[in-house]
């Protein structure tokens, strides 16, 4: 098993890269190819002192950068971490990718060169989200802004499936977001994509969700389109931060409040564990041929290897025939 690792992406590559690398070498069975300026990554290995024999290098000259038009880039930087990275998968030299770089790209990549699979019109990124009962999987969050009802319909499928299968879920719960719980609202769009839902055999339909209930956690899939969804994530990861500043601010406010925060500090810490993103890896671009693996910009060397550990699961438990499978179905 081969895991092609963008070693250029991110905010904060390759060092952060290399070092999520080298710790998942060390938990998961399978060979990790860190693609990338061959002479910057083997000069920044040079300096880890146990580096496992299963992480392996291979050159990429040129860089997309985050703020690089997708498409652009993608057509004009052949050589970039992020084509190598992919075309590897293509080529059968690896297979799965994890990239922390542009997603616009990483997204542009996968659709070109891995190809959508056999019954599914558009892929859709699925992102993990804390609640108060379990994780709840949102699909899509940004791959397609412009959605149409069967795309939706596929989002839930495959949502669900890979909820069954890597998550552990016998009969995992699909929910649509949408302004209300009744079936009558929303836009047409999505009240046609209800209607798809409800006649779908292949997943277990609970109705609409509306953005409050997001975070409760009856659900185990939410289906949305990408424009909607990436709101939803800018705005749940600015609360996090702004939630997290404005209880330091309280919490160092005077000699009380900083004795009780001392008190409450295991509580906080499990706390931080618990809401932060990096336990959770990456997000999978659902519906390519292929393994893909879309992390945090600003992803630590525990995001990195969680991402890794995502790529090997995804791979393990078959998830994309486990998806045409199921859409042959329906």
């Amino acid at each position: 098993m081969r895991i092609a690792v963008d070693a250029m992406g991110g905010d904060k590559a390759p060092d952060v890269i290399i070092k999520g690398a080298i710790l998942a070498a060390r938990e998961i069975d399978a060979q990790i190819i860190l693609v990338g300026r061959q002479e910057v990554i083997e000069k920044k290995l040079s300096l880890h002192r146990k580096v496992s024999g299963n992480i392996t290098v291979v050159n990429a000259a040129e860089v997309i950068e985050m703020d690089d038009f997708p498409a652009q880039s993608v057509r004009r930087k052949k050589d970039s971490s992020i084509n190598v990275a992919v075309k590897m998968v293509k080529e059968h030299k690896a297979e799965a990718i994890v990239s922390a770089g542009n997603t616009g790209a990483v997204v542009c990549a996968g659709s070109l060169f891995l190809k959508i699979l056999a019954e599914v019109d558009r892929p859709g990124i699925s992102v993990l989200l804390p609640t108060l009962k379990d994780v709840v999987q949102m699909i899509d969050m940004g791959a397609n802004i412009d959605a149409k009802p069967e795309h939706l319909l596929q989002y839930g499928i495959m949502g669900s499936i890979y909820s069954k299968h890597v998550l552990n879920k016998k009969n995992p719960r699909v929910g649509l977001l949408n302004i209300g719980e009744e079936e009558t609202k929303g836009p047409e769009f999505v009240k046609e994509t209800f209607k798809l839902l409800e006649q779908s055999k292949n997943i277990n339909f609970v109705g609409n969700v509306e953005g409050r209930d997001i975070y409760v956690g009856d659900c185990d899939v939410i289906v949305c389109d990408g424009f909607l969804g990436n709101v939803v994530l800018k705005v749940s990861e600015g609360l996090a931060d702004a939630i997290k500043e404005m209880l330091k601010r309280k919490l160092s406010s005077n000699i009380i409040t900083k004795i009780g925060s001392l008190l409450s500090a295991p509580a906080f810490r499990a706390l931080k564990k618990e809401i932060d993103y990096s336990e959770y890896g990456g997000a999978p671009l659902l519906g390519i041929d292929g393994v893909c693996i879309i992390a945090h910009g600003g992803s630590s060397a525990n995001a990195i290897k969680n991402a890794i550990r995502v790529a090997h699961e995804s791979l393990l438990h078959n998830v994309n025939q486990h998806i045409i499978e199921a859409l042959a179905k329906e």
